[in-house]
């Protein structure tokens, strides 16, 4: 039978050996995180000098120079307050995930996440790994950071079928067009993008029992949460096509209605197809406005405006976020 000192000596040792298996399995949580930023990190900066590199420095400063100034900072403007609506998405998902936190805080996730997000695509994979690794840091769950995505989708959806119901519906000559759909199909096409959200505001209104994804519960927002992502959207969707409109209106008479029409029909399927960046939906829209007109100038200021600068921007701000919070925890530590 074991003496009682060598019992306690037994015991020291397992939880010894417990205690560095668990400090080796979090220091390569930390390793994995890092390499995950890191990668974010180096794919934006690859993105951005792939997207530049076509072109010369000449051709660059001559395509911005042909935009004037009041329209750049219209661009410029539109742009800002798109990203503005952005970190609604993610204040309004913390709230609904049961886990608010300041906005400051969700502002910074949503313009790192979303702005790398927009231009390297897939932004449920990409732009969701950054907004765990912030979120994780400041408490929350798996579950919790799923919800937030969540709200942060049905935001672009209801956002987007919303304003594509008034595009299709507002101006049925414009939609055929671009569609290549009949009256009837375009009548259709809008009356089912504005159920969507009605029927959704129906839902959140009767249905209180929690919907069921193997072991996760996501529960329906209130009638109040459930109306307030329809009209983000909504805003944040009118500021994108605001912004190519200042571009576009640079070389051209084009009414700002058209635009987002325009925008919102041909950007509905680059989402379904994960496109990077919007590529194409932006030649489309743009080629259909401006068929026998010199494209570089309102395509490379919007690009610039709307994807590369806010690109640099997220980049820096991970980056500086990422050796802040690291210098934060090695304090704690220590």
């Amino acid at each position: 039978m074991a003496s009682p000192k060598s019992s306690v000596a037994m015991s020291q040792t397992l939880d010894a050996r417990a205690s560095e298996g668990g400090t080796w399995r979090a220091r390569r949580r930390r390793r994995l995180k890092s390499l995950v930023v890191a990668a974010a990190i180096g794919l934006a900066v690859f993105l951005l000098y792939r997207a530049l590199r076509p072109y010369s420095i000449a051709e660059l400063r001559i395509a911005v120079s042909a935009v004037p100034g009041t329209r750049l900072a219209g661009a410029a403007g539109f742009a800002a307050a798109s990203y503005l609506c952005l970190t609604l998405f993610d204040y309004l998902g913390l709230h609904y995930a049961g886990r608010p936190l300041p906005y400051r805080k969700a502002a910074l996730a949503s313009f790192c996440s979303l702005s790398l997000g927009h231009t390297i695509g897939l932004s449920a994979l990409s732009s969701g790994a950054i907004r765990y690794r912030f979120y994780s840091r400041w408490g929350l769950g798996a579950e919790e950071v799923a919800k937030v995505m969540l709200f942060s989708g049905a935001t672009v959806g209801l956002g987007l079928t919303s304003l594509l119901a008034v595009a299709l519906l507002g101006d049925p000559a414009l939609a055929q067009d671009v569609t290549g759909l009949s009256a009837g199909g375009v009548r259709s096409l809008g009356a089912v993008c504005l159920a969507l959200p009605t029927l959704y505001l129906g839902l959140a209104a009767g249905l209180r029992t929690p919907l069921r994804i193997k072991a996760w519960s996501f529960q329906l927002p209130s009638v109040r949460l459930a109306g307030a992502p329809i009209l983000v959207g909504v805003a944040n969707f009118a500021c994108v096509a605001g912004c190519l409109h200042q571009t576009v209106a640079a070389i051209a008479d084009v009414a700002y209605p058209g635009v987002v029409a325009a925008y919102v029909i041909a950007n509905a399927s680059s989402l379904v197809a994960h496109v990077p960046g919007g590529l194409g939906v932006i030649e489309t829209v743009v080629q259909h406005l401006l068929s026998e007109r010199d494209l570089i100038g309102p395509l490379l200021v919007f690009r610039f405006t709307y994807f590369l600068v806010p690109l640099a921007l997220g980049s820096l701000a991970l980056l500086v976020s990422e050796m802040v919070m690291r210098k934060n925890a090695s304090a704690q530590r220590a």
